[in-house]
Order: C-alpha cells, then structure tokens, then sequence
C-alpha cells in the first residue's frame, strides 16, 4: 500500500513546550506565501536593473549566511512563520531580519558574497589590491574603529572592518540599495575608491553567466535534526557573552542610596518599568543583539536590588543617564574585541 504522508503540522496550534520538542526539519517551512518570497524577488529585480545575470538561490537555514565560496544565502528558518517569529523574539528578544528594511540590507549583504563567489572576484589582482588577501583567516577578536573612513556604513558593529570579503559585502550591500547616492554620501572618503572599484566590477561582469552558480547549502532547516529545545539553548550561549560586571559606584552615581530617597520608586522597579525603552535604544545605538543588552540590564537591576537604590532625579534625567551609561558599557566591551566567531561553520 502506498505510504501515507503525515499532514504538516498547524505551529500555531502548538504551545512553546511543544513546539521546543520539535525537529526544525519537522517544521516543515517554506518561502512559498510569505512575505520574504516578495523581498526576495525585490532582491532580483535589483539586480536584474544592474544587469546582474546572476540570482543567488535562497534556502532555509539557522541563521543568515553564506557559506565560504558557495553563491547561496540561507535565511533565517524563524522568518518563514508568524508562530517561529513570536518564539525567537521571546527566547531572544529579536527575530533578525524580521522587518522589510533590516532584510533587504542583511539579504543584499549576503548577496555580495554570493556575487563574489559565483564570478569568483576574490582571485583578481585588483580586488586583493582594493579588499586585501581574501584567503586570510578570519580572526577571533577584532577592534572596531567606528570613525574610520576607510570602510563604507551598512550594517552594525563597522562589519565591513572584520574580513576583506566582509568589506566587499558591505561594499556591494551600499552600491546597489536603490536609491543610495554613494559618490555623494562619502566623498572625500578613502571607501569612495572601494565603491567605484565596485561599480566598474560590476559593470564588467553586466550580462555575464557566473563561473559558479551552484552551492551547497549549509546548515539547510530542512535537514536539520536538531530540535528548537537545543537550538534555542546553543543560541542563548551563542549570544549570552560575558559583559562587564562591578556596576556600584558607578549605579550610585545615578541612583541614590541615601534616607532622603528611600520613598522615591527603587532602582531596580525603574529599570524593570523601562526595560524595553533601554534595551531598544542601548541596542540601536551601539548594534548589539537585545539579548546580550538585556542581559547587562539584568545585572544592573540585581545589584540596584542589592544596593537598595532609589531614583534621585526626574524619570527623563535618569532614562537619560542609564541609556547613556549602559552604551557607554557596551561600547567599551566591544574595544577590548571580544567578538566570538564560530569557525567550525566557516560562515562569510
């Protein structure tokens, strides 16, 4: 007898218990219907006015990315569905890519690397010229220099700075987002001559078919047997990095401690009140994840708790003085370059 296949499963009928005891290759997800198929398609459209012959193929992956020298981009499996969207964001506090305008940049991002490999640019004596040595390993640790003028702006934490097939990326992101007066915008600039370079590659590659237009797709959700429980607890020790801690006299300084306040709102209630205004703002400004910014709001309500503080100025003055504080923290963990990079999946 023929087999009969089970039905797919309906993700929002399932709680968050049940859900974390899923496969993702159960989930059973696809672009089909969504809103990411309309955004990729936009992707194409883009290219298709440069006269880029090439469409990287997307596919479902656990994360965005793509792999070294493979002229594919894996997109977040969690974006395929509104149930997955309300998970990540509970287990994480953000689903990266979730609103039109961070995926277009993350995907024409991804879509850089694409064109490098496909047209295999990274092997031209120029491009190293430009970019550097593509075959350089990439480093553990970097320091970020966000003033420098030398790299263009697309994505947080000065990306472009980590790797010369980031800076290509990046690069490449910034040239072709319609609408981006480039020559204007960083005139003056040494990443000027990075941003025409690219325009003249590209122009030379106009119409062309691609050395490589296939790739593996790693890390593919459809074959991935891991179950969300796993995946969530991989991910939350991916993103919980160790922030700076000894926050008391700094917290006394903005709070107060003192008999005067003891009436006033405590410390610890006030951050609590305001968390999402802190770690949306902490997070913009300074391009961190919200769940490593959170957690640094968390150790600051626990030694406000501990300190027994109180508020000793107006809300405003005081929202003013965390938010600053807590950038200021973050900043200042990101210059010692403590960025954490898993080489094992050799992701671009």
């Amino acid at each position: 007898m023929p087999k009969v296949l089970a039905a797919p499963p309906d993700l929002n009928a399932l709680t968050d218990e049940q859900l974390f005891q899923m496969r993702i290759c159960d989930l059973n997800l696809h672009f089909h219907g969504t809103e990411m198929e309309t955004w990729i398609w936009e992707l194409y459209r883009e290219l298709g006015f440069r006269k880029i012959r090439f469409r990287p193929e997307c596919y479902l992956a656990d994360e965005w990315m793509c792999p070294d020298r493979e002229p594919v981009i894996g997109i977040p499996f969690f974006l395929a569905h509104p149930r997955l969207k309300k998970l990540e964001k509970k287990m994480v506090l953000e689903a990266e890519g979730e609103l039109k305008d961070d995926f277009m940049s993350l995907i024409r991002h991804e879509c850089g690397h694409a064109i490098n490999y496909a047209y295999r640019l990274y092997r031209k004596e120029k491009w190293k010229a430009i970019f550097g040595d593509f075959f350089k390993e990439y480093p553990d640790t970097y320091v970020p220099h966000p003033y420098s003028r030398r790299y263009v702006r697309h994505l947080d934490n000065t990306y472009a700075q980590y790797h010369p097939d980031e800076d290509f990326a990046e690069t490449f992101a910034v040239w072709l987002t319609p609408g981006s007066n480039w020559r204007e915008e960083y005139q003056g600039w040494p990443a000027l001559e990075k941003l025409e370079y690219v325009d003249a590659l590209m122009a030379q590659i106009a119409n062309r078919e691609p050395a490589q237009r296939r790739g593996k797709k790693y890390y593919a959700a459809a074959r991935m047997q891991k179950r969300l429980d796993s995946y969530y607890k991989k991910k939350k020790e991916d993103f919980a990095e160790e922030l700076p801690g000894f926050y008391d006299p700094d917290l006394k300084r903005i709070f107060s401690e003192e008999a005067a306040h003891q009436k006033n709102e405590s410390a610890a209630h006030f951050l609590w009140r305001k968390r999402k205004e802190l770690i949306n703002a902490v997070s913009r400004w300074t391009g961190r994840n919200k769940f490593a910014t959170n957690k640094l709001l968390r150790q600051l309500i626990d030694t406000s708790t501990l300190q027994h503080l109180n508020l000793k100025n107006d809300e405003t003055m005081t929202l003013l003085d965390v938010s600053s504080y807590m950038a200021t923290r973050v900043m200042n963990y990101l210059f010692t370059g403590k960025f954490r990079v898993d080489h094992d999946k050799r992701i671009r």
